[in-house]
């Protein structure tokens, strides 16, 4: 599934050419995603305006001029493809290749905007993306986001915040990490990334790098800020490859991220004067990597 830095590359990459663009037409290729589309979808999004793209946790969000938010969110498999006169681009970053065939073809937008027309397309084979539409009042409230918890991407999420989060969780700290209720936005990958760097066992308890007083403490310190440092480093990397769109044939032409432990299952650990090698094992269904000697 893509993950934060994935989503918000792809949303770096809609925002020049949706943001202030009016919808003039929609077209839906089916009933329904993951779940069915709103009722009146396509008449409550056409000739509307698009007044900001922005991102809440693995969310896309359109605020729409009608007042109301056009969420959408990619699933294990979705992906936008833009279409201009002039060229074709796919945004967004992802370690697995996104499809392009027509056949997934699912939702298309139509828009006209400050860079001319556009078609946005929305392909999904495994249809585990949804789309829907929310009054903007509602936003906190909905169903989609609340409870969400803090995002990864500032200051706000620092040692304390952490040792408040995580204070007496006996599940293991990979665990504690993916639950969206605490951080938003983070995933199997960055997770495993960001555990590396700060030198953690994904299997040790949440509550063990925690204070009783809810104060940082040096484990705390330096997780929040691996944490921080991993998403800002894949975003701008992300950002970065997407200020040339140059990719006329729809492929996808972006940086691929080096990962330091993610699917590095039985080669050297990168950390200086480390000899060990990265293992894998599973939590909850999904594959950890980590460096046994590193990480404690």
């Amino acid at each position: 599934m893509p993950e934060l830095p994935e989503v918000e590359t792809v949303r770096r990459g809609l925002q020049p050419v949706m943001e202030g663009a009016v919808i003039e037409k929609a077209v839906i290729n089916r009933p329904n995603l993951r779940f069915p589309f709103p009722d009146n979808f396509v008449a409550r999004l056409e000739n509307q305006k698009i007044l900001s793209v922005g991102r809440r946790a693995k969310y896309l969000v359109l605020d729409l001029a009608s007042n109301e938010v056009l969420v959408m969110h990619l699933g294990m498999s979705g992906s936008f493809r833009i279409e201009m006169a002039e060229s074709i681009s796919a945004p967004g970053v992802f370690h697995h290749p996104r499809s392009d065939a027509q056949k997934h073809d699912h939702v298309i937008i139509s828009v006209n905007g400050p860079h001319g027309r556009a078609d946005i397309i929305y392909n999904d084979p495994r249809r585990f993306g949804y789309m829907d539409l929310v009054p903007r009042e509602a936003m906190e409230t909905h169903k989609h986001f609340a409870g969400v918890g803090i995002e990864p991407t500032g200051n706000a999420l620092d040692g304390a915040l952490i040792s408040q989060l995580f204070a007496g969780k006996a599940a293991p700290l990979k665990a504690a990490l993916l639950d969206q209720r605490l951080i938003a936005g983070l995933g199997n990958i960055y997770v495993c990334e960001a555990l590396w760097r700060a030198g953690l066992s994904p299997q040790r308890k949440a509550t063990t790098i925690t204070r009783k007083d809810g104060k940082a403490t040096k484990r705390t310190e330096l997780l929040a800020t691996s944490i921080r440092e991993i998403i800002a480093s894949a975003i701008e990397a992300g950002g970065s490859s997407l200020r040339d769109h140059k990719q006329t044939d729809g492929t996808m032409g972006y940086f691929q991220h080096t990962f330091n432990v993610y699917d590095q299952e039985g080669k050297p650990c990168k950390a200086p004067g480390c000899k060990s090698t990265i293992k894998r094992i599973v939590q909850s269904g999904r594959s950890t990597f980590y460096c046994p000697t590193c990480q404690r």
